[in-house]
């Protein structure tokens, strides 16, 4: 450090200044390790730690409770939102719901996330399955921000899975050598995912047949593994005719790659049970050797890449305690019917069996993303809690001339007002003005008001009186530009099945704004035939600003065919754009054999906001 910027920074700190981010390099400088990966954009550790990236903790809200046994107080989690705000909160270690129970304790991670290649998916017909929508090193720091993060909630003597392909893996191994450390990597395994066929054999090159698995510890030698075995068949025997002792084969690092490997292929079958036509959706007994290798029973396994939900319904029937997060409405709903009808779903150990048990204590949540009428329905202290997670509040009481303030944000004084007590009145100028007038000089610069959106008589979000300036966040939040470094951004829902695995990340937070939905529902001989009229979302305009027409923000149709009026178990799903736009309405016939006595309709829009109704079956006719 020379002398100029030696005086720049002195100067910086004594005007009360916050140092450049250029300085930060200089004062707090990287040290380079033996190797690693280089490019533009990465971050700092230290900075992701610090969220100096724009994604803080949230606070979590329960959508339901689902409650099998009253004495177990752990209750298992699918959460929807940005799995980078779920760890930075797990991590954070304030939230009631996850507080001194994850942190620490997460024995295993498992994740598939969508592989970032060239190279797409294809179904049966070779269609496209899915194009992800970050690529290169866009895609490598969006999951190292995450991996450094993930290690931060790891128990120590916890395992990271890491499932890819060959095009990412060996960037992400450097990536995880830097995070965990070489020392702290296991092993690369290879699961050989199917057999050869179909468009494969066209390849001009050696067919692939494979995906890699990098297998990391928290610490190099203190780690749960339970060695697995494969047992011999009943007419296996050694060249000399005699019959094998012992527990049986030790499983190596390539998987299915011998005759003695029962691990299925990467296809799933119909008639196994467990297919749940999301795509990408990984083998049960995948996830069982893993699970069983890497934790215990009563262990915590978390997987915040949850897709189909596999690790939620392996780690259910392995005994193990389990959290799920995905950015998808199709993961949240298709791993809730997974788990809520894991009853009747196949048996681990025998495939002609059932599982037979009911499930576990369950909750399904949101982060992120906030119904305003369960907020405005909390008591004040939760109120309290939940508010200062949100814009990021530190719950002091302190005072300034007598003046009383609830908190700080960024050392500056917090009022949230109480909308319960003082329901009738309304923050304006005159109640500015009181107390400017209380506080007489003693301060100047920010007061930040918390308060509903329509207690405040302003339209602006701040207003300045004298040397102070009153900023308002309002619920819902307006996004002020000003207090933040990076602008909000809401996850975006996909159009189409070929988008349902594509990469999108959470900055901040937003609250529920049901569409408008118009429908009705028409009996037609077999058929009964749903008819979307209008639907049409609050947030109307694109980031461009082009107003959005009818069905535009649109994202899919969720139907249960035998709704139950306890719990929605998803049965079919209609993207937008397959759906056909015929004189402004959109149709969708259904089998009237395959319904039940009430079906449940959730129309999802691209922001991830919903309309839920139901109807009755009465005769031929069906009736909200």
């Amino acid at each position: 450090m020379n002398d100029k910027i030696r005086n720049e920074l002195i100067e910086i700190l004594l005007s009360g200044r916050n140092i450049p981010d250029d300085y930060k390099y200089i004062l707090f400088p990287t040290i380079n390790k033996e190797y690693e990966i280089t490019y533009s954009g990465k971050m700092k550790k230290e900075d992701i730690l610090a969220s100096e990236d724009g994604v803080y903790s949230l606070p979590i809200q329960i959508d339901k409770e689902n409650i099998y046994n009253e004495n177990d107080d752990w209750k298992n989690i699918i959460c929807f939102g940005d799995n980078l705000q779920l760890l930075k909160t797990i991590n954070e270690n304030q939230d009631p719901i996850i507080k001194n129970k994850v942190k620490g304790k997460v024995k295993l991670i498992y994740i598939d996330p969508p592989f970032a290649t060239e190279s797409e998916f294809k179904n049966s017909k070779g269609a496209k399955a899915y194009s992800d929508k970050l690529k290169g090193t866009e895609f490598i720091e969006f999951l190292r921000r995450r991996l450094i993060v993930a290690k931060e909630v790891l128990a120590e003597d916890g395992s990271i899975y890491i499932h890819l392909d060959e095009k990412m893996s060996h960037y992400i191994k450097v990536i995880m050598d830097e995070i965990f450390g070489s020392n702290c990597f296991q092993r690369e395994i290879i699961w050989r995912i199917g057999w050869v066929s179909g468009y494969k054999t066209t390849a001009k090159n050696w067919i692939r047949n494979h995906d890699v698995i990098l297998y990391y510890t928290k610490n190099p030698n203190n780690f749960i593994f339970n060695k697995e075995y494969i047992p011999y068949p009943d007419d296996y025997v050694r060249r000399d005719g005699s019959k094998p002792s012992g527990k049986g084969v030790p499983i190596e690092d390539t998987w299915n790659c011998n005759q003695l490997d029962v691990l299925d292929s990467i296809q799933i079958m119909s008639f196994s049970g467990e297919k749940t036509s999301y795509p990408t959706q990984k083998n049960e007994n995948l996830l069982a050797r893993i699970i069983k290798s890497a934790t215990n029973p009563g262990d915590i396994v978390l997987d915040f890449f949850g897709g189909s939900g596999t690790t939620a319904a392996v780690a259910e029937k392995l005994g193990r305690k389990w959290i799920i997060c995905d950015i998808g409405k199709l993961s949240y709903y298709t791993t809730q019917k997974r788990i809520l009808e894991i009853e009747n779903s196949k048996d681990l150990y025998n495939q002609n069996l059932k599982y037979g048990k009911k499930p576990k204590n369950f909750i399904t949540c949101q982060l992120g993303m906030y119904d305003l009428n369960l907020l405005m329905n909390l008591d004040r202290d939760q109120y309290l809690e939940f508010v200062s997670d949100l814009f990021e509040i530190k719950l002091i009481d302190n005072k300034i001339n007598g003046l009383h303030f609830d908190g700080l944000k960024i050392n500056e004084p917090v009022i949230i007002w109480d909308y319960i007590k003082y329901k009738n009145a309304i923050i304006d100028i005159s109640y500015l003005e009181n107390i400017n007038s209380n506080l007489s000089d003693k301060y100047s610069g920010r007061i930040y008001i918390v308060a509903p959106a329509n207690s405040f008589d302003f339209i602006e979000d701040y207003y300045e009186i004298d040397d102070i300036r009153y900023y308002f966040l309002k619920i819902p939040y307006n996004v002020i530009k000003e207090l933040h470094k990076i602008p909000f951004h809401k996850i975006i829902q996909p159009k189409n099945k070929n988008c349902v695995n594509n990469i999108d990340e959470a900055i901040g937070f937003h609250f529920i704004k049901q569409p408008t939905v118009d429908s009705k529902i028409i009996c037609k001989n077999d058929l009964i035939i749903i008819e979307l009229n209008e639907f049409k979302s609050f947030y109307y305009k694109d980031e461009s600003g082009k107003i959005l027409n009818n069905f535009e923000t649109l994202s899919a149709i969720f139907i249960d065919k035998k709704y139950d009026d306890i719990n929605f178990k998803l049965d079919e799903v209609f993207y937008s754009d397959d759906l056909e736009i015929t004189d402004n309405k959109i149709s969708i016939s259904l089998n009237k054999k395959e319904l039940g006595e009430k079906i449940m309709i959730i129309y999802v829009d691209i922001y991830g906001n919903e309309f839920k109704e139901s109807f009755v079956v009465n005769g031929d006719n069906y009736g909200r």
